[in-house]
């Protein structure tokens, strides 16, 4: 399937991924947006793609496949203290993929509130954390990008997971407030919007859903042709153009199932 892209907001300048080298969270699933992420960058011609995931052994074989030119960093995005260590691990980085994602599907008024804060730590703190630590190494390499994969529901609140659209719609903002501050350094800020996406996390959405690759082909062009607002699949480019056209409208929809 070819990705739809669209973009919300003008177009910046293109950010060249050959041979430079880039940075992927969350690259544990074997059909996650990160490993799909990482597949696309090398095809791409990253010089070196650093792939992180909680325990190291769950990317050996991303080492296996690929070689010297990806480097396995087990991270927990959590972690304040290993996310400060990032800067000399990675002196290299001109690219940051924010894709480690966290859903407990939880509601707003019933369901475990530490679910909750694991939500708001790995799909808000951590992608803050991370940006703050790395950004001089990305002005130190010319600029670069970072990559936040968000999600549709940080733009509208889905029932079934009404703690993780709160917590996506904090990326979605901090996505706007590291835009407007990293501007000056010449680092691009890309949003992406994904709706239903083959993976773990969404396998009890019973909504049709498109492949991770989708989504990377989508990163790809959007690095390439300087687009900052990614709505990669048809659900998220109609739900978009629904919200554009009558918010209320797409909250009633959704609300009704």
């Amino acid at each position: 399937m070819k990705p739809t892209s669209h973009s919300a907001s003008t177009h910046s300048a293109s950010t060249t991924v050959r041979n430079r080298a880039a940075l992927v969270t969350g690259a544990s699933r074997p059909q996650g947006i990160g490993r799909a992420l990482v597949s696309a960058l090398l095809t791409a011609g990253a010089s070196k793609v650093y792939a992180t995931a909680r325990r190291r052994s769950d990317l050996d074989d991303l080492v296996a496949s690929h070689g010297p030119r990806l480097v396995p960093i087990e991270l927990d995005v959590t972690d304040e203290k290993a996310i400060a260590a990032l800067p000399q691990q990675v002196p290299d980085l001109a690219i940051l993929v924010n894709n480690a994602g966290s859903f407990a599907g939880t509601l707003a008024l019933d369901g475990d509130e530490q679910g909750a804060r694991e939500e708001i730590e790995v799909n808000y703190f951590a992608p803050l954390r991370l940006v703050r630590e790395l950004a001089p190494t990305l002005a130190r390499n010319g600029g670069g990008a970072v990559v936040n994969i968000n999600s549709i529901a940080s733009l509208i609140s889905f029932p079934l997971g009404a703690t993780y659209s709160a917590s996506k719609a904090a990326g979605h903002s901090l996505t706007q407030a590291q835009r407007r501050e990293l501007l000056s350094q010449g680092t691009r800020v890309v949003g992406v919007y994904p709706g239903p996406i083959d993976t773990y996390m969404a396998r009890d959405v019973t909504m049709p859903k498109v492949s991770a690759t989708v989504v990377a082909a989508a990163v790809l062009q959007a690095l390439a042709d300087g687009t900052e607002d990614v709505f990669p699949d048809p659900t998220a480019a109609q739900l978009r153009q629904g919200l554009a056209a009558d918010s209320k409208a797409v909250e009633r929809q959704i609300a009704a199932g």
